[in-house]
């Protein structure tokens, strides 16, 4: 694959940790330049403690929220579960995925971190930069980065700040409910992750369905 030429995927963990920080540099997070109509969710399932990975793409049509294209694979891992390093786990089995798509979104949302990453430098950064194409994080918890918490109205929130950067935000997607954690990952800036986390939100802003954006659930 032409990803192989940025780096090898036969790495050890601590050469992942050096190569995040290298990479880190070649991250743009910039606003977005063209209005968003196909938005991919990825998504991965699998055991900690088994090498097997099943990866799933989903390209959604804005604003009805429309399924027109999908991809999945079932691949193995060659690298440990590390946290922080999970997207040398997980990005193999999606780039996978992705040569199987027969659409081109506008943006990637992936299930997990961008800049609010140690090293910021999580799966979406990873991700959009081997794709070169925007992508940004929404994760269900956090890994870095501490916030205000958000007002409780859908569409709320407030900024993540980690060593005094700002890193995401706590956005609530749903009234009283507790918030997703977004952050830009490549060639999109933060405000423009939050506009498309909640343009994925069904029902938004009244009548919010699911705390997690669509597409939700497991790639099996």
């Amino acid at each position: 694959m032409e990803y192989d030429r940025i780096h090898s995927w036969d790495l050890k963990p601590a050469e992942a940790i050096e190569l995040q920080k290298d990479l880190r540099g070649r991250v743009k997070i910039q606003p977005l330049g063209r209005p968003v109509s196909l938005v991919a969710g990825c998504d991965i399932s699998f055991n900690k403690f088994s090498e097997v990975i099943y990866a799933g793409i989903v390209v959604l049509r804005l604003p009805d929220l429309q399924i027109v294209d999908e991809a999945r694979v079932i691949t193995e891992t060659r690298f440990p579960y590390v946290p922080g390093l999970l997207s040398f786990r997980e990005t193999p089995a999606l780039l996978k995925a992705w040569e199987k798509l027969g659409t081109a979104p506008d943006v990637v949302m992936l299930d997990g971190q961008g800049l609010a990453h140690p090293r910021r430098f999580g799966i979406a950064c990873h991700f959009g930069l081997l794709t070169n194409t925007p992508a940004l994080g929404c994760a269900k918890t956090v890994l870095v980065g501490k916030y205000a918490e958000p007002d409780e109205g859908a569409g709320s929130h407030s900024e993540m700040v980690h060593r005094g950067e700002i890193v995401g935000a706590a956005l609530r997607t749903k009234r009283r409910v507790s918030p997703v954690f977004v952050s830009p990952g490549h060639l999109i800036d933060l405000p423009g992750a939050v506009e498309v986390t909640l343009r994925c939100v069904k029902g938004f802003p009244e009548k919010s369905k699911y705390r997690i954006p669509e597409p939700r659930g497991s790639p099996t």
